[in-house]
């Protein structure tokens, strides 16, 4: 059976700074940043809202997939997270329900 892989956008409030991420444990993943486990740029900038993610099968194409959304540009990220959160929620609660 194959282990569902996660792309996902934190931020640090709406319009704030953006990370970029993969992951194949998406709760405990973005739980660690929120919660600061983690050294690293995320807690340096205080990125810790869950903004946008989508789902995948297969590891490779996730990771795939995050390596092209980091070299987007800006605009394209916050365009990408607007289309299916245009209130910029944080999706943490939903994905722990």
């Amino acid at each position: 059976m194959e282990k569902s892989s996660y792309v996902y956008i934190l931020a640090s409030g709406r319009y704030g700074t953006l990370y970029t991420g993969v992951t194949s444990n998406l709760v405990r993943r973005v739980w660690e940043h929120r919660e600061g486990l983690v050294d690293g740029f995320t807690k340096e900038y205080g990125v810790k809202q869950l903004v946008w993610f989508e789902q995948d099968v297969d590891i490779y194409a996730a990771i795939t997939r995050e390596k092209q959304i980091k070299k987007w540009r800006r605009d394209w990220k916050i365009e990408l997270i607007q289309k299916t959160n245009p209130l910029w929620r944080d999706l943490f609660p939903d994905i722990c329900a």
